[in-house]
């Protein structure tokens, strides 16, 4: 019995090396603001696997969201997880996929970081911390 619980430990630890969260970042909001919203570029070095939530201290809950766009008009959706492929990636960026903050406890204010749990169906849990960029920050290492 010990050799199998053993045997579990090492794929597990396995399988978390496998996902790597680079470039965590969030806007900055304006005062009394509620809601925010976080990107990343999500990579997986083995096995496909799938973001099916995330938690932060800054907001009540985090949730995911896409953005599409149907003739002129861009509408979010939440969406119940974001497929992470084998060996490729997955980007959170504004105008597309994106994590949302919903109310938040306060300000997201430029040069701060923002704690986040995201949740893997394989991975389990990934801690990341999330810059705050300005609030017209577009994409990749705007702000810094």
């Amino acid at each position: 019995m010990r050799y199998a619980v053993f045997a579990l430990c090492l794929f597990t630890t396995s399988v978390l090396a496998q996902v790597r969260v680079d470039d965590a970042w969030a806007r900055a909001t304006a005062p009394g603001a509620k809601i925010g919203a976080g990107y990343m570029k999500i990579t997986s070095s083995g096995a496909a696997d799938r973001l099916v939530g995330a938690s932060s201290p800054a907001a009540a809950r985090v949730e995911l969201h896409v953005t599409d766009k149907k003739g002129d008009v861009m509408r979010m959706r939440q969406v119940k997880a974001y497929d992470i492929p084998a060996g490729g990636s997955f980007e959170l960026s504004p105008g597309g996929a994106h994590l949302m903050l919903v109310d938040l406890k306060a300000p997201l204010k430029e040069g701060a970081k923002v704690l986040l749990a995201l949740r893997f169906e394989k991975a389990g849990e990934v801690k990341v911390e999330l810059r705050v960029r300005a609030l017209g920050a577009s994409g990749a290492h705007q702000g810094h």
